[in-house]
């Protein structure tokens, strides 16, 4: 774009996931029960891990600490969604946009982060199960999370700054339904190079070093489970990691899946319906997927919600 246009400005506009009126209610009704349903489902593992007291390992300990991360991810986008569409206003401020889109890298990354850590969790508690105790002790754990944080925040904070230095045109209209940084980044007049560049080493570095940790313990974790004898001892060491290897695939495919649509479509609207997979699906799913597959975690849930059965 061309500098000539430029002017300050005090607000975007979030034109959405659709302009057909009559989608309104249908996607607010949508998008308000998947809310609920993560936010309650993850409330629900956290209040399990921290009120039971044979939960108070490492894979619990970084499965709560996922929780939390999963409604402060959904959190960042979703009610702004919501009000958007209740009020009909699809205005949101400068500053709002900027804080909007600081905490969603935040927590996107942390995410990322967190499996990988769930990832060596695993890959000690299977390939090293007699100094599992020994690596995996609770001050491990959480600097474990505290650098997760520390490399989050950092990652957030330095794209936020690059954004804020940007000036914008008079073109303030985001074809999403959040203030996603690419989208954010292409509505600016000036030169966009270092902004493009950051992202791109961000997207290569964290998100590359942290799935080659993840698919360098889950090639260690596979060859220690080939090389247990017994079907049985197989089947439970593979039981342990299941969970958090549906996670790690839901996520990995559905942000790959995003962003190859994107490439393939070329649409702004399409890359928005997409998003929605890792932005509010997989977050929702987290829950179901470790309490249905994890007998621990089911007892604790049944003792809360004084079921018989989940």
């Amino acid at each position: 774009m061309e500098p000539g246009n430029e002017t300050p400005i005090s607000e975007f506009i979030l034109l959405g996931l659709s302009n057909e009126p009559e989608l309104q209610p249908l996607i607010f009704g949508l998008f308000l029960s998947m809310y609920l349903i993560t936010v309650f489902g993850n409330l629900l593992i956290i209040l399990a891990v921290s009120s039971h007291s044979h939960l108070h390992t490492p894979m619990y300990f970084f499965l709560s600490n996922l929780s939390f991360i999963d409604i402060c991810f959904i959190s960042t986008t979703i009610p702004k969604m919501l009000k958007n569409i209740r009020t009909q206003n699809k205005v949101i401020t400068y500053e709002g946009c900027i804080i909007q889109m600081h905490f969603f890298i935040l927590f996107a990354t942390l995410d990322v982060f967190l499996l990988t850590v769930m990832a060596y969790d695993r890959f000690v508690a299977i390939c090293h199960p007699l100094q599992y105790t020994v690596i995996m002790k609770p001050r491990v754990c959480g600097l474990l999370v505290l650098l997760s944080w520390i490399m989050s925040a950092l990652n957030s904070l330095i794209q936020s700054i690059m954004v804020l230095r940007l000036p914008f045109c008079t073109d303030l209209e985001i074809p999403h339904f959040f203030c996603e940084v690419n989208q954010v980044v292409q509505l600016a007049c000036s030169d966009t190079f270092l902004n493009d560049m950051l992202m791109y080493f961000a997207t290569g570095v964290y998100g590359g070093i942290t799935l080659a940790g993840i698919l360098y313990s889950y090639s260690k974790i596979v060859s220690s489970i080939l090389g247990i004898s017994s079907a049985r001892g197989k089947y439970k060491a593979f039981s342990t990691c299941a969970s958090h290897l549906s996670v790690v695939s839901l996520f990995y495919c559905t942000v790959l899946g995003v962003y190859l649509s994107s490439a393939a479509t070329h649409s702004s609207q399409s890359s928005a319906v997409a998003s929605v997979m890792y932005t509010v699906v997989t977050p929702m799913l987290n829950p179901f997927i470790y309490s249905l597959r994890n007998k621990d975690i089911k007892r604790a849930l049944k003792r809360i919600t004084g079921t018989a059965a989940i």
